[in-house]
């Protein structure tokens, strides 16, 4: 891999340091749907097949690392094509094989949280903002942050950030793991880079075997976990809660659900 690579709204760029830059270009919100986290898989998984990289940066264009789904679009998610589901895309992403650190400025919410729990590391600045907003909306939490929110702060915070949809920024985060590393906004990419840089400098081929020991079946867990998400997603989504729930969003108010 040379140059800059595209993979529609993923762009790629490697270093001398043998550190991928993937950066998302759906500025200012970075959006998320199948195509772009399918465009985000096919990047890494090109990056996999090249010996010149060794570890993966992945960052955002724009005010927010990724803002989840855009609920005020007129398809609303754009989760499904045929017969591929955005979390089949989720799947594959979590497959790859190359160590990623994931530079958080702004938010990280919904699936966009989800998406940010995927690399193995997040740098954050303290202006970023992490929640699991999922029941603030009527909805079921997704993209397999059954398995990855418990693995990294374990089960009770998990369950008080999921059941609240409680949002909290980057000092909170570091200090209950969700990330690894606060920095000034200005040194995010930087501080990312010298993390990713210092797994690169490490062997290879020791550096997959340590990986593949530590995460496990997690593509496998993960693919367990969102076929459960994706069936509560489906049955919620026919709710009047949820419709509540998206409306009192959109109007930026505090939602009265029903329980129906």
């Amino acid at each position: 891999m040379t140059d800059t690579q595209r993979y529609g709204d993923v762009s790629v760029e490697v270093g001398p340091d043998f550190v991928a830059l993937a950066e998302i270009h759906r500025p200012p919100n970075n959006f998320f749907d199948l195509a772009l986290i399918d465009d985000i898989a096919e990047a890494f998984e090109a990056i996999d097949a090249d010996p010149g990289c060794r570890a993966i940066v992945l960052a955002s264009e724009g005010r927010h690392f990724c803002a989840g789904a855009n609920f005020g679009a007129p398809s609303e998610d754009d989760a499904q094509q045929g017969d591929r589901h955005l979390y089949d895309a989720a799947v594959r992403l979590f497959s790859t094989r190359t160590p990623v650190v994931a530079a958080i400025q702004g938010a990280a919410i919904g699936g966009g949280l989800g998406l940010a729990l995927m690399p193995d590391f997040r740098v954050a600045a303290p202006e970023a903002r992490f929640s699991a907003n999922f029941a603030r909306l009527g909805f079921h939490h997704g993209f397999g942050l059954s398995v990855t929110l418990p693995r990294l702060v374990g089960q009770q915070a998990a369950a008080e950030l999921l059941y609240t949809g409680r949002r909290i920024n980057g000092e909170a985060a570091l200090a209950i793991g969700l990330c690894d590393r606060l920095v000034p906004i200005d040194d995010l990419r930087d501080e990312a880079r010298t993390l990713a840089a210092e797994i690169a400098a490490s062997a290879p081929l020791a550096v997959d075997s340590i990986r593949e020991t530590l995460r496990g079946n997690l593509a496998a867990e993960i693919r367990a976990a969102t076929d459960r998400e994706k069936a509560e997603q489906d049955r919620l989504r026919k709710t009047e809660d949820f419709r509540e729930g998206t409306r009192a969003m959109g109007e930026r108010r505090t939602p009265d659900f029903k329980g129906r």
